[in-house]
């Protein structure tokens, strides 16, 4: 059953970095939820939460002192491995924000996991709950055929991760914008089109190897062409999804418009994702698209390199 105001879950949030406070945000305001602790590595991050909230540097320890109904786990990429599968040998629920991981073989190991001992690995995707993605949805559901399909997801990086700079590390990332941006685009994509592969992949890196331009190209299963172009160098930003339609009626949806404040389209896709976190712990059956999204990021990887289409591969 869902969470009450006097039966809400008791949620920790490990990551304190420039994400969290997307999720802090939905946490206080949501009756379905209470703060039970949090946990950084960093004693400056930990500093806010000290008067009003149990805080810890290990996650381990937290788990074992804290009475958890689930945990939130948004720490650099690279460490999502490891704390979400403490958590599930914790037999606590875990919401992870994307990527599931950063290679794919321990995103099926973290699946495997959880399925073993029956706890809820939850992938978060933010675009998915967006209200105008969910208005271009209905549309399409409503008017038609899918004739091909396009993802934008472009903006500077440097703009939105604050001091977590490692993003900007190809080894902590897991590559760069394919990596980081691309399972959101990804998830968006298999939302209209369901189960997709890699066609071709073009991939540009900067002298680090971080890498900040890239156009995908994807297919369904029945052939519908589909196109994703993700640029970490990009003036601005520009998020949105167009559908062409077999009638030749393009649809589209800004998943900015209506929120002109940086980053405020968040704030509501956020309070989506803990509805449905919650919601996936009360046993509603949904699709996590935590490990065909990391599908979809070996594969653009392995045809980058290889020009070869697979269905698995390893970021370099």
């Amino acid at each position: 059953m869902t969470a009450t105001a006097g039966n809400a879950r008791r949620v920790a949030v490990v990551g304190l970095g420039t994400i969290s406070k997307y999720y802090l945000g939905s946490i206080h305001h949501n009756p379905s939820w209470t703060l039970a602790a949090v946990c950084d590595t960093r004693s400056a991050a930990l500093k806010p939460h000290r008067s009003d909230t149990p805080c810890f540097r290990d996650h381990r320890t937290m788990f074992q002192e804290v009475d958890l109904d689930a945990v939130v786990v948004t720490v650099p990429n690279d460490v999502h491995e490891a704390v979400c599968r403490d958590a599930l040998h914790a037999g606590i629920p875990v919401c992870v924000e994307k990527p599931l991981a950063v290679s794919l073989d321990d995103g099926r190991e973290l699946a495997a996991l959880a399925d073993a001992t029956g706890t809820p690995l939850f992938t978060a995707f933010h675009r998915r709950y967006n209200e105008n993605v969910l208005h271009l949805a209905d549309q399409v559901r409503r008017g038609g055929t899918i004739e091909k399909l396009t993802v934008r997801y472009n903006e500077l990086i440097e703009d939105h991760i604050g001091a977590d700079n490692w993003y900007l590390d190809p080894q902590r990332c897991g590559g760069g914008c394919v990596a980081d941006n691309g399972p959101n685009a990804f998830d968006l994509v298999r939302m209209f089109l369901d189960d997709v592969t890699v066609a071709a992949a073009s991939v540009r890196r900067d002298q680090h190897g971080t890498d900040r331009q890239a156009v995908i190209e994807l297919r369904s299963a029945t052939g519908i062409p589909a196109t994703v172009e993700l640029d970490w160098s990009h003036p601005g930003e520009i998020k949105d999804v167009d559908v062409l339609l077999s009638d030749g009626t393009r649809l589209q949806a800004d998943m900015l418009a209506g929120h002109p404040g940086f980053k405020s389209s968040l704030w509501h896709e956020y309070i989506g994702i803990l509805d449905d976190f919650d919601a996936t712990i009360s046993g509603a059956t949904r699709d996590d698209g935590g490990l065909p999204a990391l599908d979809l990021v070996a594969q653009s990887y392995h045809n980058e390199r290889t020009g070869d289409l697979a269905s698995e591969g390893q970021p370099r």
